[in-house]
C-alpha cells in the first residue's frame, strides 16, 4: 500500500509536486504511461483521476516533436526497400519492409493521440485503432510479399494512407499524399522528410524544435534493460 505520490515516483520516477519538464516526457515508457492513465476507476477517494489526467497524452509540442520524429525514422530507410530489392537481397528487403511496418504502426499511433503498448500488445492495440481496418490488410500483404516490387506497390498504398490521415490533423500546410521516386532513384516513396520538416516548423518551443530528432527513449531503444529501467531513463534526460 503506497500513496498515489509515491506510486508514481516508484513507477514513472515522476515527482508530483514539480512540473513536468520536456525531458522527463521523452524518457517516460510510453507502456507506463499507458498503464497508469488506462484502466478504470471504481473509487476515487484521493484525487487519482485528476494526477491521471495530467498523464492523459503528451503536450501538443512534445507530440508533434514525437511526430516528426516518427516520421524521420520512415524517411532514413522507406528508399532502402528497392535498394536492397535490386541487388538481389530480398531478404534484406524484407527485414526493411518488416521495420518500416513498425514504424508505421507507431505513426498511427501518434495520430491517433493513442499511447502504444509494449510488444506483447502491439499489435492487439493497434487492430483497435480508427485506420486499422484499412491498414491492416495492406500491412498484411507487405509482410507477405515475396518480391520488393510487390511490398513496394503494397508500402506505396500505406503511406499514401497515413499522409493523408496526417493532412487530416491540420497541423501543417496540406503536403502531397501520393508516392514518387526517390530523386533520379527508381524507388517509390512519400519523401517522408518533407512531413517531419513541416511538422518541426509547427512546434512552438524553440528549444524543443531545435533538438535533433532522435524522439522519445522508446522511439530510438527498444531495450527492454533500458525503457524499463527508470534510473537509466533518468540519465538519458542529459540528451534533451
Amino acid at each position: 500500500i503506497v500513496t498515489i505520490a509515491e506510486y508514481f515516483k516508484a513507477y514513472l520516477g515522476c515527482d508530483l509536486n514539480q512540473e513536468i519538464g520536456i525531458a522527463d516526457w521523452l524518457t517516460f515508457s510510453e507502456q507506463k504511461l499507458l498503464s497508469v492513465t488506462s484502466g478504470r476507476v471504481f473509487y476515487d477517494g484521493l484525487g487519482l483521476e485528476q494526477v491521471r489526467q495530467k498523464f492523459s497524452y503528451y503536450p501538443r509540442d512534445v507530440w508533434l516533436y514525437l511526430l516528426a520524429c516518427q516520421w524521420m525514422k520512415i524517411a532514413q530507410e522507406e528508399h532502402f526497400v528497392g535498394r536492397c530489392g535490386d541487388v538481389g537481397d530480398e531478404l534484406g528487403s524484407r527485414l526493411i519492409a518488416t521495420r518500416l511496418v513498425q514504424y508505421l504502426m507507431r505513426l498511427c499511433f501518434l495520430t491517433e493521440r493513442r499511447y502504444a503498448p509494449y510488444s506483447k500488445w502491439f499489435g492487439t492495440a493497434f487492430a483497435r485503432l480508427n485506420c486499422a481496418p484499412k491498414l491492416l490488410p495492406i500491412f498484411e500483404h507487405v509482410l507477405a510479399a515475396s518480391v520488393w516490387r510487390e511490398r513496394e506497390r503494397y508500402l506505396s498504398q500505406a503511406y499514401e494512407t497515413v499522409a493523408k490521415m496526417h493532412n487530416a490533423l491540420g497541423i501543417t500546410r496540406p503536403l502531397e499524399t501520393r508516392v514518387s521516386p526517390f530523386y533520379t532513384r527508381p524507388y517509390l516513396v512519400i519523401h517522408a522528410e518533407m512531413f517531419a520538416q513541416a511538422i518541426s516548423q509547427a512546434i512552438g518551443d524553440e528549444r524543443l524544435r531545435r533538438l535533433e530528432p532522435i524522439g522519445s527513449v522508446e522511439q530510438f531503444s527498444d531495450s527492454t534493460d533500458l525503457v524499463g529501467n527508470i534510473e537509466l531513463c533518468r540519465r538519458l534526460k542529459v540528451l534533451f
